[in-house]
């Protein structure tokens, strides 16, 4: 079966390793990658890959698009507010890499989005990709809500233990680490190499836009509700995201309990590595592939849950890959192994 990908977006950081991993797909082929800036100028001559193909406007895109299996939108949510519903009145098929549509409480996205939300028809028909947890409410669907980096390394890391019932829904703590590229290529001065070399902060401290996305996942697998506590840091490399989840355990509950629930979700799963323990976790492993780490330790009273993570892979372009391989009946790491 061979299918044709097309690329909104293309030269953002996420839409370059889409670009690798659509020209690495053995069923697929590239049918169009758009870059306004980057008009007529070859794919290969901006990335070094094989492929002669010019990156078009966003408009003539949008056109190709009536011809592609499926279409990614790497861009950002405003702009994917106003693509993907032109897109699925087309008929198409696609993965949207932005928040636009990850969040089902509308009343949210003032809020943490900034914008109040045109599409919310489309919000309910968006099934929310994060492949690991959900693959089966993925596959074969039209339109696909791909989860945020920071999203998707916090639930990797404790969605298996409370899923399993074996800690304190209300005691969840998050803290995560992300490298400077999780803020995109057109990030302002606060990321450039001299405000972030030798330094490690915090920021969006309890404010930032994927904290209702990652309690709306948690409380989904838990069946209650998940009030938790999330600050992202700012670390000084270029990708990568460390996430360490701390929380109180349930009465009784002991470190081979908390390993056996890890292993009953990720034991057979091709993309994720676990660890012994939570020291065993590190960005190093993972950074460049597609995988996820997850270990865990316990003392009889909490757990420290970590989960390492390419915040431009699996946080974002290899993670829309292996939603695009389900939607359309393929195997789910064509292209990524």
């Amino acid at each position: 079966m061979q299918v044709s990908f097309g690329i909104i977006g293309a030269s953002g950081y996420s839409g370059l390793e889409l670009t690798r991993l659509v020209l690495a797909h053995s069923s697929a082929s590239l049918k169009f990658a758009t870059s306004d800036r980057w008009v007529g100028q070859t794919v290969a001559s901006k990335t070094g890959l094989p492929c002669e193909l010019a990156y078009v406007s966003v408009d003539a895109g949008l056109a190709a698009a009536r011809g592609c299996d499926l279409v990614f939108l790497a861009t950002p949510a405003e702009s994917s507010l106003d693509l993907a519903p032109k897109l699925r009145a087309q008929g198409v098929r696609v993965v949207d890499l932005a928040g636009a549509f990850r969040l089902q409480d509308l009343s949210l996205y003032p809020t943490f989005y900034k914008f109040t939300h045109s599409a919310p028809a489309l919000v309910k028909e968006a099934v929310y990709g994060l492949t690991e947890l959900f693959r089966d409410a993925v596959r074969g669907q039209p339109f696909v809500s791909n989860p945020g980096c920071y999203a998707t390394a916090a639930a990797m890391s404790v969605a298996p233990l409370l899923e399993a019932g074996l800690i304190d829904p209300s005691s969840v703590v998050i803290n995560a680490a992300s490298g400077v590229s999780g803020a995109g290529r057109k990030a302002t001065e606060d990321y450039t190499f001299m405000e972030v070399d030798a330094d490690f902060r915090a920021y969006k401290t309890l404010s930032h836009q994927h904290v209702p996305e990652i309690r709306q996942t948690l409380t989904r697998v838990a069946g209650v509700d998940v009030p938790l506590v999330f600050t992202p840091h700012l670390l000084p490399m270029k990708r990568g995201i460390l996430s360490t989840t701390v929380a109180r355990l349930k009465a009784g509950v002991t470190q081979a309990q908390v390993s056996g629930a890890l292993a009953d979700v990720y034991g057979r799963e091709r993309l994720v590595g676990l660890r012994a323990n939570a020291d065993a976790v590190r960005i190093a492993e993972v950074v460049n592939t597609p995988k996820c780490l997850v270990g865990a330790s316990t003392d009889g009273h909490h757990v420290v849950s970590i989960s390492a993570i390419d915040n431009l892979l699996k946080g974002a372009a290899s993670q829309a890959m292996q939603n695009a391989n389900l939607m359309l009946g393929l195997d789910e790491v064509d292209g990524l192994v």
